[in-house]
């Protein structure tokens, strides 16, 4: 959620630190516009994540998040 320009975790209400207004910590943001099969149909919805919140929201998953590492192309 943004307030202010700031991004708040939707899911705990804590402000993700900034510097000069930069994102100093990561989180995950999620954008889904709903279609046609969907009781939400042409609804577009969006919220914020802090990683602790993230952590704890995949850990009650049945079928586990794939982790792939990330590496930079040199």
């Amino acid at each position: 959620m943004r307030k202010n320009d700031k991004v708040i975790c939707n899911c705990c209400g804590r402000a993700i630190r900034e510097e000069a207004a930069v994102p100093r910590e990561e989180f995950l943001h999620v954008e889904k516009t709903w279609g046609y099969f969907s009781e939400k149909d042409g609804e577009k919805q969006e919220f914020d994540v802090c990683e602790a919140c993230y952590d704890e929201w995949v850990q009650g998953f049945l079928i586990p998040a794939k982790i792939h590492e990330a590496t930079e192309l040199l």
